[in-house]
């Protein structure tokens, strides 16, 4: 079947005409469902079995929620409604979203990149590249949801402002 359709010489339509009838799975469908369901089996069975495949699994589930976690803190920091019409534009506040969502972790990036490199360069930080791989940019507790937001250039393109001293108290502003 699969060869057909590369071939071209069945249509997708055709193809999935001769699996259901009238809503129902036919004898040929029934049997490819069955077929599906041994592999389906056999991964959950592997996923199961192996370690290292169910903290894999953990780890990218927990990834999604972290991503998921900070849209609903970015989405609920306007109160959790579209403020559009859905044919008048709730696709550019959804866009809209997901490029604060990006501009937010590239931000983070930036910055924690920067603070392991400072922690490094001062001996206050020895860790290995397994530790470092689990730092996250879905960070949100420095950022002000509610306030404005000017966008004006840096004075020094392409540096970062200066990170600030970890051992001093959080009294301190910038």
């Amino acid at each position: 079947m699969a060869g057909s359709l590369e071939a071209n010489q069945v249509r997708a339509y055709d193809l999935v005409r001769m699996l259901s009838a009238d809503g129902r799975l036919t004898g040929l469908g029934a049997a490819f469902a069955r077929y599906g369901r041994i592999f389906k089996s056999m991964h959950l069975l592997h996923v199961a079995h192996l370690e290292d495949c169910r903290r894999m699994t953990g780890a990218q589930l927990n990834i999604g929620e972290g991503r998921n976690g900070l849209a609903r803190r970015v989405f609920f920091g306007n109160l959790g409604q579209l403020r559009q019409g859905y044919a008048k534009g709730m696709e550019d506040e959804l866009g809209a979203l997901g490029l604060g969502l990006n501009a937010i972790i590239y931000w983070n990036s930036l910055y924690i990149d920067a603070a392991v490199k400072a922690l490094q360069a001062d001996g206050q930080l020895s860790t290995g590249p397994e530790i470092r791989a689990r730092l996250s940019p879905l960070i949100w507790e420095h950022i002000n949801f509610h306030g404005s937001y000017p966008f004006t250039r840096p004075q020094a393109p392409g540096n970062l402002r200066p990170l600030r001293d970890a051992r001093a108290g959080d009294d301190e502003q910038d």
